[in-house]
């Protein structure tokens, strides 16, 4: 049976990033600030930069679900932001350590069994 490669294809598997500037002043701000986090935490985001979160998803319609439960989640207060790009995109991004650069370690790919 052949495999569906359309469903590996770099332009139709999503990053969803989500970055975000919230208010930490007070103890509520920095609990709320904390549990935003920790929502991204878990929901399989990872920490990228501080206050920049990403999470490979399958598919748009999978990272669509992400999007909405950090929409659910957003604190009352602050400045978040939410893009959502391809494989494709992301592995264009050129990063560095200083004048360094650094390769973007390799997201194995994911494979639907059914």
């Amino acid at each position: 049976m052949p495999i569906n490669t359309e469903r590996l294809n770099a332009y139709r598997i999503m990053w969803t990033i989500v970055m975000y500037d919230l208010p930490t002043e007070t103890k509520k701000e920095r609990k709320v600030a904390s549990k935003f986090r920790k929502d991204l935490l878990k929901d399989g985001f990872s920490m990228f930069q501080f206050s920049l979160y990403v999470r490979h998803s399958a598919s748009s319609e999978n990272a669509d679900v992400h999007k909405r439960r950090v929409k659910n989640s957003l604190p009352e207060h602050g400045k978040i932001g939410i893009l959502q790009i391809t494989d494709k995109q992301f592995g264009q991004m050129e990063i560095f350590y200083g004048k360094k650069p650094h390769e973007i370690q390799n997201i194995p790919q994911q494979l639907e069994l059914f």
